[in-house]
């Protein structure tokens, strides 16, 4: 695992309170409030505003479009070349070169047996929620290959080995990333349709909070 600067180390969390997290549960339970919000950002957008003459109103983001929780989204099978650690290696390289490399990168041992935990091991302090998070990690471990490779502050890399490969498939996938709460995803700069493509063949996600 690379660290360029890291929040913490702080106090672990328990493994026992990721273990404990019902994944399919709280992500509906947080849905429910982000349709709310959403829906009531809508309902705001259609109020008159007094705007200058021929400045045009900003639209305002759907959102997800989905008007019930539509559960977590389908894995993408493990086929032949689509290895986890490979997709690591390839990943890892990105961000120690090019222009958006991180920024003097070390290593970084952690005793976590999977990396969906390290998060937890190693008491990462953003304000990410770090149970739901790592449950998250190993659920997409198992779906889409997924792994964690670096931190950046309070930002964290993960790499894919099998990413969404369609439209359709990355735009049900991004509910799950926009209810993580990351700052980068939920700032309104981009629109969930915009970042929901992103995803199609992407092999590293980030997530950031504030």
């Amino acid at each position: 695992m690379l660290v360029s600067t890291l929040y913490g180390p702080g106090r672990p969390t328990a493994l026992a309170a990721v273990d404990a997290v019902d994944l399919d549960d709280v992500l509906e339970r947080d849905w429910r409030s982000y349709r709310a919000f959403q829906l009531r950002q809508l309902a705001a957008s259609q109020e008159p505003e007094d705007l200058p003459e021929g400045v045009e109103p900003w639209d305002e983001d759907p959102g997800a479009p989905f008007d019930r929780w539509p559960g977590l989204a389908a894995g993408v099978p493990s086929l032949a070349g689509a290895d986890s650690d490979a997709a690591a290696r390839t990943a890892i390289a990105r961000l120690t070169a090019g222009p958006f490399r991180l920024p003097k990168p070390h290593l970084a041992l952690v005793p976590a047996t999977r990396s969906a935990d390290i998060p937890a091991v190693m008491g990462w302090q953003a304000e990410a929620p770090l149970p739901l998070l790592c449950a998250l990690l190993r659920s997409w471990g198992d779906r889409f290959g997924a792994q964690v490779i670096a931190f950046d502050g309070a930002m964290i890399h993960i790499s894919v080995a099998r990413p969404p490969r369609d439209t359709h498939h990355a735009t049900h996938l991004a509910l799950e990333h926009v209810l993580t709460g990351a700052d980068n995803i939920n700032d309104g700069t981009v629109p969930y349709s915009d970042y929901a493509a992103s995803l199609v063949d992407s092999p590293l996600w980030s997530f950031w909070w504030d």
